[in-house]
């Protein structure tokens, strides 16, 4: 004879905690991989950065919804709402960083101007006009790590896509090792944003 679990019994729990696992799995995995996505394809031109940032602030929102309005953890959602603005800045100029300096081509240029501009808001934009070594102009700012710490006829080293999506990446020398700084603040901030997912999730009322 089959046994028909009662609502709230012992045997309901028991039966619905894998589907809870998965479900916390799911959003765990979800919301700081989202972020760190949104973080990188915002490092990309035409009009990318804006895409990128709707995906974090995506995640920001669902992140808190879920844990905060679903599973009833108000202290979880404000935590990961924090985790994952913060994961979706650093992933962005640490994956960048990183992608150039590994996979992409090294090749000497000259720093032909540089300076800074002030927008209608008055924040301070750097940038750097160079002139690499097969005569390709480009012209790099903040994002490319042109924080005005080059100089006007500075030689310098670009580190190119050699897909060709993202804009060069400038270093005052041909050293390809990664930052472990920002690297280890981009991963300790994805973990985080998985933990107290899955701890809201196993602990939701």
């Amino acid at each position: 004879m089959q046994k028909i679990g009662i609502p709230g019994s012992p045997e309901e729990a028991v039966a619905g905690r894998p589907r809870r696992t998965a479900n916390t799995l799911f959003w765990a995995a979800l919301i700081p991989t989202a972020a760190t996505v949104g973080g990188f394809v915002s490092q990309y031109p035409y009009g990318m950065l804006w895409v990128g940032v709707l995906i974090v602030l995506a995640a920001a929102a669902a992140g808190p919804i879920v844990a905060g309005s679903v599973w009833q953890r108000a202290g979880a959602a404000t935590l990961v709402g924090f985790a994952v603005f913060a994961l979706g800045l650093f992933a962005g100029s640490n994956l960048n960083e990183t992608y150039l300096k590994q996979l992409g081509e090294s090749t000497g240029a000259v720093v032909v101007e540089a300076g800074e501009r002030v927008n209608v808001k008055g924040d301070v934009r750097h940038f750097c006009r160079v002139l690499d070594d097969a005569g390709s102009r480009a012209e790099l700012g903040d994002i490319q790590n042109c924080h005005g710490q080059f100089a006007t006829g500075r030689r310098v080293v670009l580190f190119k896509d050699r897909l060709g999506g993202l804009d060069p990446w400038i270093e005052a020398t041909d050293n390809r090792a990664a930052d472990p700084v920002g690297l280890g603040i981009t991963a300790g901030l994805y973990a985080l944003t998985a933990a107290t997912l899955l701890y809201a999730g196993q602990r939701r009322r």
